[in-house]
């Protein structure tokens, strides 16, 4: 895909002279409308040595895009700064804003950081409220969906989103958030985030600032008193957010959360390494989803009965990228969930919560009461030609046992 993102780039800036004085305002503008017209999730602009490097993130990679000329990188950064109404004169230090997008259109969160070759920056894009996903958009599997409903019915108990940076999560957790907004009647629904990522309507949010001591764990504790029904805390990072909001979770609150962990089974020993009590895990938490995005297989993938391209995975038969127009080249369009939802209840798996075993015995526990994996699903997809095996391989490794 670098060939054909770098030339609908290169169509783009054609006829900008890097001497006019209105270089910066057009090169930001066409980098964000070429972003949005690529399905991005997020723009780089890094400098280095030759210049200002140019890279879009296309369904969770990297792509290669262009390079500005190294005199004129200081004029672009400065540019998307104004945009984002951040302070252009400090170049010494992180600054994070957003540009303001209008109604229904597309919002940005931009993050500067001071590097080596200048100021480095990644905005990343926020669908507009009228585009903002449901559960029946995320194309869970069945039993996930069904699962997730009955535990969003529930009056008190925490659901968690789990997996690794830029796996969905928050996606995930906001769809939780729409559905009982859209279905909240007589309910209060409140957030704490930070930051807040996207406004959803019927639901109070807040964003926390640490500069004047409003952190997560007090935040959470004080909007206990706000006679909340419904909580959705953005992420649980430390023992103080993880105990307060799992007294919330025990005394009449439905809690909505994400955290960063491997495996639905290893979110149970993190938030045992929190702190949290064997028993609080087993009666407080309602589910666990971990989950991971792999790219979907373009149309014009090709069959390989190869064995060496299954990459070890138990299939017969795969298929592999190819690529054509319509993907851009890369052989890939659009992604798909690697989910996987724990649920631990008054079952063995419960009994193994409060006996504190480890990550190994859990999962086995829980597959046995219908856990389906994210292994299984991923190889699942590559059986079906969904994804190819490269794929299910980049997005879970090679490391652990199938």
């Amino acid at each position: 895909m670098s060939a054909s993102v770098r030339d609908l780039v290169a169509e783009r800036f054609a006829g900008l002279d890097p001497r006019s004085p209105q270089y910066a305002v057009e090169v930001v503008q066409r980098v964000l409308a070429a972003g949005q017209e690529l399905r991005a999730s997020d723009v780089h602009l890094q400098p280095a040595a030759e210049g200002l490097e140019l890279r879009y993130r296309i369904d969770g990679v990297l792509q290669p895009a262009g390079l500005f000329p190294a005199a004129l990188a200081p004029n672009i950064v400065a540019r998307l700064k104004v945009q984002a109404e951040l302070l252009t004169y400090r170049t010494d230090m992180p600054q994070e804003g957003r540009i303001r997008a209008p109604a229904g259109d597309v919002e940005m969160r931009v993050s500067t950081f001071p590097t080596l070759f200048g100021e480095k920056a990644v905005v990343r894009f926020f669908a507009g409220s009228g585009q903002f996903r449901r559960l029946d958009d995320l194309n869970l599997p069945d039993d996930v969906q069904a699962g997730l409903r009955r535990m969003l019915a529930e009056t008190s108990g925490a659901i968690f989103a789990t997996g690794p940076a830029g796996s969905g999560k928050t996606t995930t957790i906001y769809a939780c958030l729409r559905e009982l907004a859209a279905d909240a009647i007589g309910r209060s629904l409140v957030s704490l985030e930070d930051p807040i990522e996207m406004p959803v309507q019927g639901v109070a949010q807040t964003q926390v600032n640490t500069n004047v001591g409003f952190d997560l764990a007090t935040g959470l504790r004080f909007l206990m008193r706000q006679d909340p029904e419904v909580i959705m805390v953005g992420e649980v990072r430390d023992r103080d957010t993880a105990e307060t909001a799992f007294q919330g979770a025990l005394t009449g609150h439905l809690l909505l959360s994400t955290f960063h962990a491997g495996s639905a089974a290893e979110a149970i020993g993190r938030l045992s390494d929190m702190g949290i009590e064997p028993y609080l895990l087993r009666s407080g938490v309602l589910a666990i989803l971990n989950q991971r995005l792999a790219r979907r297989l373009c149309a014009c993938a090709a069959v390989s009965d190869d064995p060496a391209d299954r990459l070890g995975l138990p299939v017969e038969q795969v298929h592999l990228p190819v690529g054509c127009e319509a993907c851009g080249g890369t052989g890939y369009r659009g992604r798909l969930l690697l989910v996987e939802m724990l649920t631990p209840g008054r079952t063995e798996l419960g009994r193994a919560i409060l006996s504190r075993s480890d990550t190994a015995t859990l999962e086995s526990l829980a597959v046995q009461s219908g856990m389906v994996t994210r292994w299984r699903r991923g190889i699942d997809a590559a059986g079906s030609g969904a994804t190819s095996p490269a794929e299910v391989r980049r997005v879970l490794g090679f490391s652990e046992t199938l």
